[in-house]
């Protein structure tokens, strides 16, 4: 059998919720809260500019990944564009096709949707997801020529 994606529904909250919290838990974290996060996920699930995608290791599994989507339009692509925001599968379910899916499913969603681009930041050692995005034809380059060199930067505002 191989591995299932689907976008989720909003009765899926919880299952979504559940498996952003065994993320946040694999990074060591605590925040923010488990009803925090199910809240989040909810609202997002409503919104027409985020959608979630599980993921299971076959049709009959039940669900072991999760990967957010977020949608906006670029100016620079003159297009929208997807941020592929986060994506995890549980260790059990790993090394059996589900992360691929997921991003298989991703570009689905994104061409459907008319973007031109699928965007996403991953640690430099995290040598599996570098394998798995090169795979699906994911490239890595600056988003600018030197002398410049650009970085992803951000302020934390709490």
């Amino acid at each position: 059998m191989s591995a299932a994606a689907w976008v989720a529904e909003l009765g899926e909250a919880e299952t979504v919720a559940r498996l952003l919290v065994a993320f946040r838990n694999h990074y060591g974290r605590d925040w923010p809260s488990d009803n925090s996060i199910l809240a989040s996920v909810e609202r997002l699930l409503e919104s027409t500019d985020t959608e979630f995608l599980l993921g299971a290791p076959d049709e009959d599994a039940p669900p072991a990944a999760v990967a957010q989507l977020r949608f906006r339009h670029s100016v620079w692509m003159a297009a929208p564009d997807c941020w592929l925001e986060d994506l995890y599968v549980q260790p059990q379910a790993r090394r059996r096709g589900v992360a691929r899916a997921l991003v298989d499913l991703t570009l689905e969603r994104a061409r459907a949707r008319g973007c031109r681009r699928v965007e996403l930041d991953v640690t430099e050692d995290n040598r599996a997801a570098l394998d798995l995005y090169r795979q699906a034809g994911f490239d890595e380059f600056p988003k600018s020529a030197p002398p410049v060199h650009d970085v992803f930067i951000s302020i934390r505002l709490d």
